[in-house]
């Protein structure tokens, strides 16, 4: 099934300008999937009829990405949806997601772990392929499997990850590249 005609209804989107900044982050109230369509909540003011966007949704099993263009139809203001987005050399465009996020459970060798304590960090980007979030040094390590929860705009998401890189940082903290094993 093509990313354009899965349902995205009731899922959270993050909006951004075609040159990255992010606009609003809101829920998708109705998606016309043979129109390509959704309708929001609430628009970014910045955008006019005609103007084009990026689009990041949280989807399950992992995000999926699109752009968008602005439309009016029957006086309401809805976002048609279509794909080509030029991607970054690395695959898979990185979008600004300043929140925080906390770190509820470790997998060990496939085995569930809850933390007594979850740790608080925070989300710093996001593509359709991982995310990227800075804790405290030496949280995790390279290949450690963790579920995660945050929400945005009153939605609570759970994502399973595993990390594939690390870089510390001056300000006594390390900032972790993941994968996405499965977003709820």
């Amino acid at each position: 099934m093509s990313a354009l005609v899965a349902d995205y209804t009731g899922n959270t989107v993050f909006i951004y300008s075609t040159d990255g900044v992010h606009l609003l982050s809101t829920v998708i109230k109705e998606h016309n999937k043979s129109a390509k369509q959704i309708e929001l909540n609430s628009y970014p003011p910045a955008l006019k009829v005609n103007d084009e966007c990026k689009l990041l949704i949280l989807s399950s099993p992992t995000p999926c990405e699109f752009m968008g263009k602005i439309q009016k139809v029957a006086g309401s203001p809805y976002i048609g949806m279509f794909q080509g987005q030029e991607r970054e050399g690395r695959g898979a465009t990185r979008y600004t997601i300043a929140a925080p996020a906390l770190i509820t459970t470790l997998f060990i060798d496939g085995k569930s772990h809850p933390l007594q304590t979850p740790i608080a960090v925070t989300l710093i980007n996001m593509s359709t392929s991982g995310i990227r979030f800075r804790a405290p040094f030496y949280t995790l390590d390279v290949d450690d499997e963790f579920e995660m929860h945050f929400i945005i705009n009153n939605i609570r998401k759970k994502i399973t990850a595993k990390v594939i890189n690390s870089m510390d940082n001056q300000s006594n903290s390390t900032d972790y590249g993941c994968l996405f094993m499965m977003v709820e």
